[in-house]
């Protein structure tokens, strides 16, 4: 029997609390930075409104526009060494066991690192002088010296970042694939199925979810990575590894430029929120277009 009960809105007190600090939290700091974009702030009793200049300024600055570049290649490396190796390590784990607890938790063992941590681990592991990868690539014959040569400069940085974070994808997809029923495998074995066949037709359908939540970890992460390459190369040799962030650093703490910073931090939030959107929206319509398909 279906009884008229008048919709009762006191339940969204219960989320007010939180509302309120993700306010303050996030909405306030990002209306006063986006304030302070739009003006000329000499000091904090003088400001004038200068209206998109710095928006404009910003981006036909070619330092922006290189530390643009160098900020999309490094993501869009690690991503793609990092997605594939992670799935691949999640495939080789143990479904269960005491190894597959012990293997876990040496996984999230680079995780725990603190950024800082990390870049300092590095800057010592592959010095030339006594760093145990540095000497040992020299003894190779390799002159490798990643503080004056850029290529390996690189290549330290997006082994860093692979050895710190391709963990959390391996981790989500070990996730995923844990909830494929035995099920599915017995079938795939039945049919005859190949081992890429089974991935591609029983796995990845698991794994669809957690990569796009681990996509869009990692290319948030690596959009907006400071610390690693700050403390690592200090974004040399030259501006070699200076990313976008780093930029933003020493034109607001070092030059005290509040209103092009201010400028600077909305546009470069702007680029991370359309690249994820691009993702989302990419995966999505793909999912949706399967769905219809099957």
């Amino acid at each position: 029997m279906a009884t008229n009960k008048p919709y009762d809105n006191r339940a969204w007190l219960g989320v007010l609390p939180v509302l309120l600090i993700v306010a303050f939290s996030a909405v306030i700091p990002l209306m006063t930075v986006v304030n302070y974009s739009v003006q000329d702030i000499l000091d904090f009793n003088s400001r004038f409104y200068v209206g998109l200049d710095w928006y404009r300024e910003t981006l036909q600055d070619p330092r922006f526009i290189d530390a643009f570049g160098r900020q999309v290649l490094f993501s869009f490396s690690v991503l793609a060494i990092e997605i594939p190796l992670g799935i691949l390590v999640a495939r080789g784990l143990p479904k269960s066991g005491v190894w597959t607890s012990i293997l876990l938790i040496l996984l999230a063992v680079p995780l725990l690192i603190p950024w800082n941590v990390v870049g300092t681990i590095w800057q010592i592991y592959a010095r030339s002088d006594i760093g145990l990868l540095g000497v040992g690539l020299n003894e190779l014959g390799l002159a490798f010296n990643y503080t004056s040569n850029p290529t390996h400069a690189w290549l330290t940085l997006i082994a860093m970042d692979v050895w710190h974070w391709t963990s959390l994808v391996a981790l989500l997809s070990f996730a995923g694939l844990t909830s494929v029923p035995p099920a599915y495998y017995q079938a795939a074995e039945l049919d005859g199925a190949s081992k890429w066949q089974v991935f591609r037709y029983v796995e990845m359908p698991r794994l669809g979810g957690v990569l796009v939540i681990a996509v869009l970890l990692r290319l948030m992460d690596s959009f907006m990575i400071y610390t690693e390459p700050f403390v690592l190369t200090g974004g040399g040799p030259g501006n070699a590894t200076t990313f976008l962030s780093q930029y933003l650093a020493t034109m607001a703490v070092g030059q005290f430029d509040l209103g092009p910073a201010a400028a600077f931090s909305v546009i470069y939030f702007l680029f991370i929120l359309l690249f994820c959107w691009i993702f989302y929206n990419s995966v999505m319509s793909d999912d949706n277009e399967a769905q219809h398909h099957d």
